[in-house]
């Protein structure tokens, strides 16, 4: 074969348009992702796109947009009981999720400002970002 995959580049999320100083309040401010500069051909089109470790997430305008309430971008995180106790003191409702608990999994789901579903993880056992 001569094509493999190496990875995701990015994850895209819709959002309405006007959506950049409410994406930049929540991606940047509370989740404290970089916010990276899109290229000038883009920045036309609206939207706004943020560094997440080592992948990049953009939310991009979508007309007549409608949230991705069961699709979603799952989120690795570090000490996810401080980021989950963190969006709560900020008004964001997290749900959590012990269904995975036994494989050494903590997860919570949250929705962005625009009501599309995140899921944010921790892997009990993670060594150089890799499960072990």
């Amino acid at each position: 074969m001569a094509f493999a995959f190496t990875g995701i580049d990015h994850v895209q999320l819709a959002a309405p348009e006007g959506c950049e100083q409410e994406a930049r309040t929540f991606y940047a401010g509370l989740l404290r992702w970089q916010e990276l500069e899109k290229p000038v051909v883009l920045q036309k089109r609206g939207g706004v796109w943020f560094q997440c470790g080592l992948h990049q997430v953009h939310i991009g305008v979508q007309p007549e947009f409608v949230p991705a309430r069961k699709a979603h971008p799952a989120f690795r995180v570090k000490d996810i009981a401080a980021l989950q106790s963190w969006l709560q003191a900020h008004g964001v409702e997290t749900i959590a999720d012990d269904s995975r608990l036994g494989e050494g999994l903590e997860r919570f789901y949250a929705n962005d400002p625009f009501g599309n579903r995140l899921e944010f993880i921790e892997w009990e056992r993670e060594v150089n970002g890799k499960q072990q």
